[in-house]
C-alpha cells in the first residue's frame, strides 16, 4: 500500500497530478487514495481500449439501457416561444430517466471488470443513485449511496426508488446537507474502503481520472445527435444548449462537436434569486479559480478561500463548483456560460409540459428557460438542439405545490 508520496514514482506522480484541461483539472487528494486512484488510472486506461469491454457496454447501453434515445422536433414549443427549430435530445427517455445511466454503467461495468463488487456514489437530485443502484441490481454488486438530508426531502420519489433497487441510503446531515457534503462522505468512504470499493462519481469532476472518465462515457449523447440529426435533413446544428451542475450531461453532449467552430454552444447555470444575491449556483457568474474535491476549477468562494454556500431549485445544479473541462472552455471562450433564475425556470417547465407533454427536470428546465430568453434574437430556420438531460416526474411533489394556483 502506498502510504507516502515518497514511494510514488515521478512517472506516476506527473500522470495524476497534471492538469488535463488547460491549467485546470488535476488531482488535490489524500496521500491514502492515491494508489487507488493510481489503479483507476491504470484499469481505465486499459478498458478504455479494450474492444471486449466497449462491446459489452455497448450492448448493455442498447438492450437495458435503451440506446439511442430519441431527438424529437417539438414545433409547439417553438411556436409558444415564437423561436427558431428546436430539438429535444431525450436522456428523459433512458432507463431510469435520466443520462446518468450512461456513467453509471460504464463505471460500474469497470469496476465489475476489477474484481470490486461494493460500489459507493453520491447524488444530489437523485438521479445519479438511483442510476447508479440500478447498475448494481443489474450487475449484483452491492450499493450504497450519500445523499444530503436537505436533497433527501426534496427528492423523495428518488430516495424511494434507490431503496427499492436495493442500496443502502445514508443521510448526510454535515454542511449544508446537500450535493458537497454527499460528496465529501462518500471520499470518507472511500478513504477506509477503497480496497474493495470503487467511488461511482457521478459528474465530470473531481480528481484525475475521473473527469475524463465521465466525460468518456457520457460522450455518446452528442455521438448520437451527430448521426440523428440527418434524419431531419441537415448535416450539424447550429446551437447546443444543456444544463451544467457538475457538467455531465453537457460536456456529453458538447465533447463530439468541439473541434466544430460552426457550432455554438450553451451551458446553463442555476441563476436561483439572481446572480446579484447569495443565492444561487452560477460559479461563472461570480466564481473564481479552485480546489474543491479533487480539482482546481472554477467555484464560489470567499476572499479567504472558504466554500460558499449554494441555492437552486434544482438539487442537481446545487453544486458549488463545475467539471474542470468546462472552466477550460469558459475561459477559452469556446463555449458561453449562461445562468437563469429558478423563477425563470419554472415557466420554462410548465411550458413544455403543455405545448409537447413532456415533463423536463428541473434541471433540464434551466436550458429550456435559456432558450425561451434568446428565441426572438435566433432565426427562424436556425437549428437549436436542448439536452433533455432528465424527467420532471421526480420534481413533481416540489413543483406542484409552487404552480398550483397557476394550474388551479
Amino acid at each position: 500500500m502506498i502510504t507516502s508520496l515518497a514511494e510514488v514514482s515521478p512517472e506516476k506522480k506527473a500522470s495524476l497530478f497534471q492538469r488535463q484541461f488547460g491549467r485546470f483539472g488535476g488531482c488535490y487528494m489524500p496521500e491514502l487514495l492515491l494508489q487507488s486512484l493510481e489503479q483507476l488510472l491504470e484499469d481505465y486506461s486499459r478498458l478504455k481500449d479494450d474492444n471486449s469491454f466497449q462491446e459489452k457496454l455497448k450492448q448493455t447501453l442498447c438492450h437495458y439501457a435503451g440506446r439511442p434515445t430519441p431527438l424529437t422536433e417539438v414545433k409547439r414549443f417553438s411556436q409558444a416561444i415564437s423561436g427558431p427549430k428546436v430539438y429535444l435530445k431525450r436522456e428523459d427517455l433512458l432507463h431510469t430517466g435520466a443520462h446518468k445511466l450512461n456513467n453509471a454503467l460504464g463505471q460500474c461495468l469497470l469496476a465489475q471488470h476489477t474484481g470490486k463488487k461494493r460500489i459507493i456514489a453520491e447524488t444530489g437530485a437523485g438521479q445519479h443513485g438511483v442510476a447508479t443502484a440500478t447498475a448494481c441490481a443489474y450487475l449484483g454488486l452491492d450499493c450504497v449511496v450519500y445523499m444530503g438530508e436537505v436533497d433527501i426531502k426534496r427528492q423523495a420519489p428518488n430516495v424511494k426508488k434507490m431503496k427499492l433497487l436495493g442500496a443502502d441510503v445514508r443521510s448526510v446531515f454535515n454542511g449544508s446537507a446537500t450535493l458537497k457534503d454527499a460528496i465529501n462522505e462518500a471520499l470518507r468512504d472511500w478513504t477506509n474502503n477503497f480496497e474493495n470499493t470503487h467511488y461511482c462519481l457521478g459528474s465530470a469532476l473531481g480528481p484525475h481520472p475521473y473527469p475524463q472518465i465521465v466525460e468518456d462515457f457520457q460522450r455518446v449523447i452528442g455521438e448520437e445527435v451527430q448521426k440523428q440529426v440527418i434524419d431531419y435533413g441537415f448535416t450539424q446544428p447550429d446551437l447546443l444548449i444543456a444544463c451544467v451542475g457538475g457538467g455531465s450531461n453537457a460536456i456529453g453532449l458538447f465533447a463530439p462537436f468541439l473541434e466544430n467552430s460552426q457550432i455554438q454552444m450553451v451551458g446553463v447555470e442555476a441563476g436561483g434569486e439572481g446572480v446579484d444575491t447569495s443565492r444561487h449556483a452560477a460559479r461563472f457568474a461570480t466564481g473564481r479559480p479552485g480546489v474543491l474535491h479533487g480539482c482546481y476549477t472554477y467555484l464560489l468562494q470567499n476572499e479567504d478561500g472558504q466554500v460558499l454556500p449554494t441555492h437552486s431549485i434544482s438539487a442537481g445544479l446545487d453544486y458549488p463548483a463545475v467539471g474542470p473541462h468546462h472552466a477550460q472552455l469558459f475561459e477559452e471562450g469556446r463555449v458561453s456560460y449562461q445562468a437563469v433564475t429558478d423563477k425563470e425556470c419554472l415557466q420554462a417547465f410548465r411550458l413544455l409540459a403543455q405545448s409537447e407533454g413532456i415533463i423536463p427536470a428541473l434541471e433540464s428546465s434551466h436550458a429550456l428557460a435559456y432558450l425561451i430568453k434568446i428565441a426572438p434574437q435566433l432565426a427562424k430556420d436556425c437549428r437549436v438542439v436542448v439536452n433533455l438531460s432528465g424527467s420532471g416526474q421526480k420534481d413533481l411533489p416540489q413543483v406542484l405545490p409552487l404552480l398550483e394556483k397557476e394550474l388551479s
